[in-house]
């Protein structure tokens, strides 16, 4: 009650003076989590010279608005809505919204889900969640819906993390049409795998093995077997291998290709424009990565 009646006591001015400061830092984190960047730095103690991208970014903000940085000088040090929890805080009201309009977009539609998994950085099983539905408007749509923590990958766990996330949202677990998973035996196992478990709650959710993971593997199998072509791929990785491995040897590579798109120019055999020969880095090549492939 004594909370509620200091906020009570507060003028005009006080409050609009707190909404702004509140203002600061929503459109930071909004802005931030639309580049995909990091929030924190190493070191966000005053006397860093890098105290990360949110503060850094509220910096700029207080150096060309007088009338943030006068807010944020008075305010009480305890009520700054600076604080990394205050920042994730704001970050999950949006990943709410745009969950919240997914799930509306869906609606009682029905629709497929893609689950894999992966472990990140900090050594932890991550389970992404993709949503894939026809819209009212009678166009495919996909969504990424979520990235969970899971202690383990087994079936069991990963369907209670699926049920879990569909009940949070108001998704009807019976309106699952399709199931897209890589060929792991924890996924499609035809006895204890995830699509065996949700098939036998859901009889129309069919399963369908990632059309890419299978072309994949088929054609790493394919290309093990064929002694040329195994054989290029193995001088190519450590030809990769020795040149990322000195600055001299990558620069003397960027300058060999320099030189052939201009002879190339030359005999009109490359189109010339903007965002064309441009000269990149080697890609380390790894057999479940297909972005290593394209480069």
């Amino acid at each position: 009650m004594a909370t509620f009646t200091k906020v009570d006591h507060f003028t005009i001015e006080q409050i609009t003076n707190n909404q702004l400061q509140l203002k600061a830092s929503v459109f930071i984190v909004r802005y931030l989590a639309f580049q995909a960047v990091a929030f924190r730095g190493r070191d966000e103690s005053f006397s860093s010279l890098n105290r990360g991208n949110f503060l850094e970014s509220l910096g700029i903000m207080t150096f060309w608005n007088e009338k943030v940085a006068e807010i944020i000088e008075k305010t009480l040090k305890n009520a700054t809505y600076t604080s990394p929890r205050i920042q994730k805080e704001i970050l999950h009201v949006f990943s709410a919204k745009v969950k919240k309009a997914i799930q509306e977009e869906i609606g009682d539609a029905k629709f497929c889900k893609m689950v894999d998994e992966a472990r990140d950085k900090s050594m932890k099983e991550q389970m992404a969640v993709v949503f894939r539905y026809v819209d009212a408007e009678g166009f495919v749509k996909e969504r990424f819906f979520g990235l969970n923590h899971v202690v383990d990958t087994t079936a069991l766990t990963l369907k209670k993390e699926i049920y879990s996330l569909l009940s949070q949202h108001c998704l009807d677990i019976q309106n699952i049409r399709g199931q897209g998973y890589d060929g792991a035996s924890n996924m499609q196992g035809m006895w204890n795998g995830l699509q065996v478990l949700i098939l036998n709650d859901c009889p129309y959710a069919y399963y369908i093995h990632c059309f890419a993971n299978c072309l994949q593997l088929a054609l790493v199998k394919a290309s093990k077997q064929v002694v040329p072509i195994s054989g290029f791929l193995i001088k190519l990785f450590f030809l990769i291998k020795i040149v990322n491995a000195s600055c001299k040897r990558n620069e003397q590579l960027q300058v060999a290709n320099a030189n052939e798109i201009a002879r190339l120019i030359d005999l009109e055999e490359l189109e010339i424009g903007s965002g064309l020969n441009l000269i990149g880095t080697l890609q380390q090549p790894v057999e479940t990565g297909w972005s290593s492939h394209f480069r």
